[in-house]
């Protein structure tokens, strides 16, 4: 009995050796920095895709309407402010406002509505100083791409989405060489080294 207890134990032993090193923390992600490099080296993943999946993670790309309006209220306002923070950190960026409707009403009004609230947002943003040039109103997808499928009034349907299109004129090939530069300039920055070192002229000090 005893030897059988002690095989045992090998046994469980071994089977534990053979997982990876860090599975328990491994929150299936491990080795995604190696295939973005891959995607983009290849082509399957541009960089505008890279900033764009960034911008949807840290602020809300969403603003919803009221019902045949296409004014801003206070709740999309504080949002559009976030993305205008957003933006302005990227000057190489432009964007994209698609407009979308809910599904009462005909197909040519909600087309038109649907542009008008994209026009509203790329408006506001130009007032917190982001270039016009930056900045499209051009799609409006209407009623045609709800996110709940229902033929009444839904709040949720009448909205505006903002997506990286792309990059400015002449900054198409920036981040060759430049990508953490630009992705990620804030942690690139907080690693900068600030001199505290002073200089001194010969004012400062003792004539001699």
């Amino acid at each position: 009995m005893q030897k059988w207890i002690i095989t045992l134990g090998l046994t469980v032993a071994v089977a534990a050796c053979t997982r990876e090193a860090g599975y328990e923390i491994d929150a299936g992600t491990f080795g995604n920095a190696t295939l973005n490099n891959i995607q983009v080296q290849n082509g399957e993943l541009t960089y505008a895709q890279i900033l764009g999946q960034r911008f949807a993670a840290d602020v809300p790309s969403q603003v919803n309407f009221a019902f045949n309006s296409s004014q801003l209220d206070a709740s999309a306002q504080r949002i559009l402010l976030q993305q205008a923070d957003w933006i302005k950190q990227f000057p190489e960026a432009r964007f994209r406002v698609y407009g979308h409707t809910d599904a009462v009403g005909s197909t040519s009004y909600n087309k038109s509505l649907g542009l008008r609230r994209a026009q509203s947002v790329v408006a506001f943003l130009e007032r917190q100083g982001i270039s016009r040039s930056r900045l499209e109103a051009v799609v409006s997808f209407g009623k045609s791409q709800p996110l709940i499928a229902t033929q009444q009034r839904d709040r949720r349907n009448r909205r505006t989405v903002t997506e990286v299109s792309g990059f400015v004129d002449g900054n198409r090939q920036l981040l060759d060489g430049k990508y953490a530069n630009v992705i990620y300039r804030e942690y690139v920055e907080s690693a900068t080294f600030k001199s505290t070192v002073q200089e001194v002229t010969a004012s400062d000090g003792d004539d001699g």
